[in-house]
C-alpha cells in the first residue's frame, strides 16, 4: 500500500490533546512508519559485519507496513481494539529477528490497551511497560544491547516522565531522548557491536519509529532525504526483499562521474520529486543512482544526470515483469503428503538451493534468506493447505527462526521448527526425514544433523573494519565459518581455500559447493578444479544455487 504521509496540522492538533483514541494512534503508527521508511537505509548499514546483506532497516519496514496495511482503511475509535488491529499485522508480517521482536512490543502495547476506549499519559507507559515484558518474555535468552535494551530503557524513562508530567508529549519526548542515549550505549553492552564501530540496528529502527511520532505531534517533516552515501558492494538492489508499492514500475540504475563536486542534499532532495526507493553508491570517484519510477518517468533520472555528469552505463528493468519471471523460475514440483505425515516447509535463498530441496522431498519452499526474510504470513501461507496436522520448518538462516517459531501460535497445526542456521545445515537435516515417523521423534534425528555439517560462506566486505581479530577492507573478499567472520582476503580463491583450512576440510570427506548468481559456470568449474586440487580425496559436488549476495556457500560433512 502507497503510504501518505499524516497531515502535520493533525498532528500538532492531535498533541493538545490529553487522551488519543483509536484514529489518534492510527495517525502514530503512520508516522512512525513514515520516519522509519525515510531511514531504512541508514538502519541498513548498521551491519554487524561487513557483508553486503543488511537488512534490518527493510525487516522493520515491512512489518510496520504490515501493520499500518491492517488499520488503514480501519475507522475505528476505540484505542484498544486498534492496538490489538496494530499488533495482528505485525505479528504476521514480522521478518527477521528485528520485525518480529517489534511485533511482540506491539503485542504487550495492546495488552494494555485492551477494551480500552482511549490512551492517556499514564496509559502510554503502562503500554510500554507491558511492551518491555512481552518482548523479552518472547526470546528465550535475552541479548543485552539490541532493541530488547531500548524497549526496557524507554519504559523507565516513561515511568520517571509520569513522575513529573501525565501529558502525552511530554511523555513521548522523554522516551524519544532515553531511546537515543540508550541505542548510543548498545556498544558498551555488546563488544561485536563496539569492534564493528556500529550502534544496534533494531534499537536504531525502533527510535526512528517513536521519533516519528514525536516529530508528528510536533508538526516536523517526516520525509527529511537521508542524504547518504554508501560503498557500492554494499548497495542492495535485489528486488526480491521489497514489497513493490504503486507508483514503482521501474527500476533504474545508473552509474556516472559528476563533473563537479556532488552535492548530495541537492541530488536526493531532486530525485524524490522523481521517484522513490532512492540508493546512492559510490566507489573511486564513480557513482552510482538507484531508483524506482513511474512508467512515464522511467527516463527522468537518466535525462537529470545527464545534466550534473558523465553517464558510464544505464540498467532498467520492468519491477512487475521481473518479478512474474522470477515467479516462473521457482515453480516447482513437490512430493505429495498424506494425511498424518510429517511435511517440511524450507527456506531457500536462490531456485537452485529451492530445486535441491524439492528433490529431498520437501512439501513446500519459501523463498527467502540474506536480505530477504520471508514474514510469519508468507511462511504460514505455505503449509495451512497442506493435508496434514504436522508440520517441520527449516528456517535456514538465523534472522529467520523467530519468524518459523511465531507460525506455532497462529495455527492449529503442530509446528516444529529446526533451528537450522544455513542451508547446509537444512540439506543435511533433510537426509534424516521419515514423514511416515512420529513427528518428536523426526525433530530430534533432523536436529541432531544439523551439528553435522560446517557451513561456509564468501562475499565481499562492505567496509573497512576490525573484527574477532580479523582485519577487513572493504572491496576484498571474505570468508565466513558457521557464521563467524574467519578471514578476509585480496582475491576469490585465497579465502576459499584459507576457509577450507580453517574449517578442518581435511578431517572430513564431503565438500559441495552452491555458487550465486553473479557466478558463471567457467567460473564455477574453475573454482571446483581449485578445491579439488587442494583436497584430491575428497568427494566433491557442485550445484547452481542462485543465491544473491553470496558467491559461494560451501558445505562440509
Amino acid at each position: 500500500m502507497d503510504l501518505h504521509p499524516p497531515s502535520l496540522t493533525d498532528g500538532r492538533k492531535l498533541a493538545e490533546s490529553d487522551t488519543l483514541d483509536g484514529q489518534g494512534l492510527k495517525q502514530l503508527v503512520e508516522a512512525g512508519l513514515t520516519w522509519l521508511k525515510t531511514h531504512q537505509q541508514t538502519v541498513n548499514a548498521l551491519n554487524v559485519f561487513p557483508v553486503p546483506d543488511g537488512d534490518t532497516g527493510t525487516n522493520m519496514v515491512l512489518t510496520m507496513q504490515a501493520a499500518y496495511n491492517e488499520i488503514a482503511s480501519s475507522g475505528e475509535t476505540n484505542v484498544g481494539k486498534m492496538a490489538h488491529a496494530v499488533a495482528q499485522g505485525a505479528l504476521m508480517g514480522a521478518r527477521g529477528n528485528s520485525g518480529v521482536i517489534l511485533s511482540q512490543l506491539w503485542r504487550g502495547f495492546a495488552r494494555a490497551l485492551d477494551h480500552l476506549d482511549v490512551m492517556d499519559g499514564a496509559l502510554f507507559v503502562r503500554a510500554l511497560v507491558e511492551s518491555r515484558n512481552t518482548a523479552y518474555k518472547g526470546v528465550v535468552r535475552p541479548v543485552e544491547g539490541t532493541i530488547l535494551t531500548v524497549a526496557k530503557d524507554v519504559a523507565a524513562a516513561g515511568e520517571t516522565a509520569l513522575a513529573n508530567s501525565d501529558k502525552l508529549t511530554d511523555i513521548l519526548e522523554a522516551v524519544v531522548l532515553a531511546a537515543d542515549e540508550s541505542v548510543r550505549y548498545t556498544p558498551e553492552l555488546l563488544p561485536i557491536l563496539k569492534q564493528a564501530g556500529v550502534v544496534d540496528s533494531g534499537g536504531k529502527g525502533f527510535f526512528f519509529i517513536l521519533e516519528g511520532m514525536l516529530r508528528y505531534f510536533n508538526g516536523q517533516s517526516l520525509e527529511v532525504p537521508v542524504a547518504a552515501v554508501q560503498p557500492l558492494s554494499a548497495m542492495s538492489l535485489d528486488q526480491a526483499a521489497e514489497e513493490i508499492e504503486p507508483g514503482q514500475d521501474y527500476e533504474v540504475v545508473v552509474d556516472f562521474r559528476p563533473t563537479n563536486e556532488l552535492d548530495l542534499e541537492a541530488f536526493y532532495n531532486d530525485l524524490t520529486e522523481i521517484g522513490t526507493s532512492i540508493q546512492v553508491g559510490e566507489g573511486d570517484g564513480m557513482y552510482r543512482m538507484h531508483i524506482h519510477v513511474e512508467t512515464e518517468k522511467r527516463y527522468q533520472p537518466i535525462d537529470y544526470i545527464m545534466g550534473i555528469g558523465t553517464i558510464t552505463k544505464v540498467a532498467m528493468e520492468n519491477l512487475l515483469a521481473q518479478m512474474e519471471e522470477q515467479g516462473q523460475k521457482t515453480q516447482l514440483t513437490f512430493a505429495p503428503v498424506e494425511p498424518g505425515q510429517v511435511a517440511v516447509v524450507a527456506v531457500a535463498p536462490g531456485p537452485g538451493i529451492a530445486r535441491i530441496f524439492a528433490s529431498l522431498g520437501v512439501a513446500a519452499v519459501v523463498m527467502g534468506g540474506q536480505t530477504m526474510n520471508p514474514s510469519t504470513e508468507e511462511i504460514l501461507a505455505s503449509f495451512e493447505n497442506l493435508p496434514t496436522d504436522k508440520v517441520i520448518i527449516l528456517p535456514n538462516n538465523k534472522n529467520i527462526i523467530l519468524a518459523a517459531q511465531n507460525c506455532a501460535a497462529v495455527t492449529v497445526k503442530k509446528v516444529a521448527v529446526i533451528p537450522s542456521r544455513s542451508v547446509p545445515q537444512g540439506l543435511s537435516a533433510m537426509f534424516r526425514l521419515n514423514p511416515d515417523s512420529d513427528i518428536d521423534e523426526t525433530v530430534a534425528e533432523m536436529t541432531e544433523a544439523i551439528s553435522e555439517v560446517e557451513t561456509g560462506e564468501i562475499t565481499i566486505a562492505t567496509r573497512s573494519v576490525v573484527i574477532n581479530d580479523v582485519n577487513v577492507n572493504q572491496g576484498e573478499v571474505i570468508a565466513l565459518h558457521n557464521g563467524q567472520l574467519v578471514m578476509s582476503a585480496a582475491t576469490l580463491d585465497e579465502a576459499i581455500i584459507g576457509l577450507l583450512e580453517k574449517a578442518k576440510t581435511s578431517d572430513r570427506e564431503h565438500i559441495t559447493l552452491f555458487y550465486g548468481d553473479t557466478v558463471n559456470k567457467n567460473e564455477a568449474n574453475r573454482i571446483a578444479d581449485l578445491v579439488r586440487s587442494h583436497y584430491p580425496a575428497h568427494e566433491l559436488e557442485m550445484h547452481d544455487g542462485g543465491q544473491p549476495h553470496y558467491q559461494l556457500i560451501i558445505a562440509i560433512e
